[in-house]
């Protein structure tokens, strides 16, 4: 997925709607959270392995807290433990937002082309919030959160919401995602996924395409992924 050479013009083909995970996708955010959920475990007496902190990664909150109070002995409801690290990661957000390699310019890009596009997070929706109200203005026209939703990802419900939100066909829009859930809630959705790897490792699978980095990705490159994974119409 190049991107597009000098001079090119506006690109004919481009996504309806792109979709992006908001943890390790359009920010690294997921050392604070690392670095939250460490503070919470230290509090109570325990330690917490990278092993750990890596599987809860795409994870609904709420099943991230379940796996907490099970690995991290924190005896405390899963809604307080969520409130917590909420808490502890939209603070240190609010002192710096630090970019994945390549969204800032992505994200430019596609509000430059007037191409919508949303957040889909299990972060919950003050997280978000803070998070959007840190960037441009017009940079999104949705946000789903993690409390917007019955079922989390790797459930399809994220997806389909914020598609209906943007008024688009699922088949029409792009998801960028940087983890196996996310990915999976995405497919599962029929909206065609971009899969960036960073802290897990991503799998080649139907309905995915995976890529290094966002560096170089365009949005003409994103319009020609339905037809890269076999999914464009006609």
């Amino acid at each position: 997925m190049p991107p597009d050479g000098p001079g090119s013009r506006r690109p004919t083909r481009l996504p309806a709607a792109v979709l992006w995970d908001l943890d390790g996708t359009l920010i690294d955010s997921e050392q604070y959270w690392d670095a939250a959920t460490a503070d919470l475990i230290a509090a109570h007496g325990r330690t917490w392995s990278q092993a750990h902190s890596d599987a809860l990664i795409g994870n609904d909150l709420l099943t991230s807290a379940r796996y907490i109070k099970r690995h991290g002995g924190v005896e405390l409801p899963a809604p307080m433990i969520v409130d917590i690290l909420v808490d502890g990661v939209t603070e240190r957000l609010a002192r710096h937002l630090p970019w994945r390699p390549g969204a800032r310019e992505l994200l430019a890009e596609l509000t430059e082309l007037d191409v919508p596009c949303a957040l889909v997070t299990m972060s919950y929706r003050r997280l978000a919030d803070a998070v959007v109200a840190a960037l441009p203005a017009g940079s999104f026209a949705a946000v789903v959160a993690g409390d917007d939703v019955s079922h989390g990802k790797p459930h399809p419900e994220p997806y389909l919401t914020a598609a209906a939100r943007l008024q688009v066909a699922p088949a029409d829009c792009v998801a960028i995602e940087d983890s196996p859930t996310g990915l999976a809630s995405a497919v599962a959705a029929g909206v065609p996924a971009l899969g960036v790897a960073h802290l897990v490792p991503l799998e080649p699978s139907p309905g995915r395409h995976l890529v290094g980095s966002l560096v170089g990705v365009s949005a003409a490159g994103l319009g020609e992924l339905p037809r890269l994974l076999g999914t464009a119409a006609g």
